[in-house]
């Protein structure tokens, strides 16, 4: 298996949690041991909205991020996955992907079939326990995205999405912020050329 660097792990607050999430998150980066790696450079297409889900994705380095254009033609990442993180991981349950995987920038993948991943699942309680925490943690995740979406004001939506411990960007991840956080790039941009007039 390759390294995977920079993992963060989302600790609950309970006594001794933190070292059992790290337990349950070994066990499913364990099952990616041997698995094809894959490497892309920024703006590589892992898989497409509508391609049909064969493989199951690891982010050993690097980010990659989902993303789903609206009726209206704006782009919104529904998930930035970095290192240690299974990426589109509802899609292991669904017979074709709905959105696009893309790269932000350099980063490798490890992938493994899905019904290899799903066959694993069923033959090891350990591994079944570990897969549904990450996906209660990928829910959580999800409701805070979509919290932060809900409000009405770019400025309040920004204060909501650093609150959660981000940071801003450089300049060239600007625009993947303005789809995470489901504005307009230009609306972002007046909003941080407001702040540093300030």
């Amino acid at each position: 298996m390759f390294p995977i660097v920079g993992f963060r792990v989302f600790v609950l607050q309970l006594p001794g949690a933190g070292h059992m999430i790290m337990i349950m998150q070994a066990a499913i980066t364990d099952l990616f041991d041997g698995a094809r790696r894959i490497d892309l450079v920024a703006g590589d297409t892992l898989f497409h909205a509508g391609q049909t889900v064969s493989l199951v994705f690891l982010v050993s380095s690097g980010q990659v991020h989902l993303r789903r254009h609206t009726e209206q033609g704006q782009m919104l990442v529904l998930q930035n996955a970095g290192p240690g993180t299974v990426l589109a991981e509802a899609s292991v349950y669904s017979a074709r992907y709905h959105c696009d995987a893309v790269a932000a920038g350099n980063a490798a993948v490890a992938a493994l079939g899905r019904h290899d991943f799903l066959g694993a699942l069923k033959n090891d309680n350990r591994l079944a326990e570990a897969w549904a925490a990450t996906l209660a943690r990928s829910v959580q995740a999800a409701r805070v995205r979509a919290e932060i979406r809900s409000l009405p004001r770019v400025t309040d939506r920004l204060d909501a999405w650093l609150s959660e411990g981000n940071i801003l960007p450089a300049k060239g991840g600007w625009q993947d912020l303005a789809a995470e956080l489901g504005v307009t790039r230009e609306a972002l941009y007046r909003e941080l050329a407001r702040r540093r007039g300030t």
